[in-house]
């Protein structure tokens, strides 16, 4: 077992480093590392025994990243392309051939990182939507907290959404959240069609019920003051198991995730992983703002899945909280 180089500020994330660091180094494309973060959550994440990155992109941008950062790449392995759309194609290449385990954004644009992900003929797509996950330890939650989706799909429609809440559950599965609860998100915690996120959270629940939804439990629509404060809950009188514990958050759409998992962060300190889920690979998607030490989290959480199946459509492996 590799002792981490790098010691997480989240006991939550640390506990998952901790684990991931008894496996081996997950062989990690970097997509297109041209930049000092990039590379020094590399170097860190395989310091601590967590990944074996292959820098992807143009040699002599990464090499002056490198130099610029202090950073030794020299036992790295380099796979050199003419610029950021070409890194991103010949990492799904070397996913799909089986070179790597896994991908990671660099400073490629998401757009550009993700779309080589789900274009046609990638070899990485799955009969299951593609989604992120926000992994968070927020200070004054006792438990983690999945949010979902933030990054990926923009206006999921109700389809889409069923996917987005199996990957999460599943995700939490691989966490150690033995039966994750999950809280449909809107404003207002009853049904009314005049707010489509309402109607998507009791079809949701519905979906649940008749197991096209499995490992969790679901109910909705909550507001996200009932889905995350008992008190809350108790002062509306909403009976639910879900109310005030809620381990997963799923949003009404891109923006409204995107705006709560950045005021977690930045108003109540809250640390954070990112992961894609429903690829073939695990799949890093880190932001151009993300520190070091949340690209290594993200890391641990990849290799994680990587232990027990990319496809994460297993059991829980690890005992988790009740």
């Amino acid at each position: 077992m590799r002792t981490p180089a790098m010691k997480l500020s989240s006991k939550i994330l640390q506990a998952y480093a901790a684990r991931a660091a008894k496996a081996p180094p997950l062989q990690t494309a970097i997509v297109h590392p041209c930049d000092a973060d990039s590379l020094v959550a590399a170097a860190t994440a395989a310091k601590a025994g967590l990944i074996e990155p292959v820098l992807v992109g143009p040699a002599h941008k990464i090499h002056a990243a490198a130099t610029a950062a202090g950073v030794d790449i020299r036992h790295m392995h380099l796979v050199s392309t003419e610029h950021s759309h070409a890194a991103a194609a010949r990492a799904v290449e070397l996913a799909r051939g089986g070179e790597v385990q896994a991908l990671m954004k660099g400073s490629v644009h998401t757009d550009e990182f993700v779309g080589a992900i789900v274009a046609d003929g990638s070899g990485l797509r799955t009969a299951r939507r593609i989604s992120h996950v926000f992994v968070m330890d927020v200070p004054l939650y006792p438990r983690p907290l999945l949010i979902t989706d933030a990054a990926v799909n923009i206006e999921p429609d109700l389809e889409a959404k069923a996917d987005i809440v199996q990957n999460a559950i599943n995700l939490a599965h691989v966490l150690g959240i033995r039966r994750p609860r999950v809280a449909i998100l809107s404003a207002v915690e009853t049904v009314t069609p005049r707010m489509r996120s309402t109607l998507d959270a009791a079809a949701l629940c519905k979906m649940a019920d008749r197991g096209q939804i499995t490992g969790g439990v679901v109910d909705g629509p909550l507001a996200f003051d009932n889905a995350i404060s008992l008190e809350a809950a108790a002062l509306k009188h909403i009976a639910s198991t879900v109310a005030g514990r809620a381990d997963i958050l799923l949003v009404p759409d891109l923006e409204a995730g995107n705006m709560l998992a950045k005021q977690l962060h930045y108003f109540a300190s809250a640390k954070s992983a990112g992961i894609v889920l429903g690829a073939r690979v695990p799949v890093m998607l880190t932001s151009r703002s993300d520190t070091v030490e949340s690209r290594v989290a993200s890391c641990a959480i990849a290799s994680l899945l990587a232990m027990v199946g990319h496809k994460i459509q297993t059991p829980a492996v690890f005992k988790g909280r009740k």
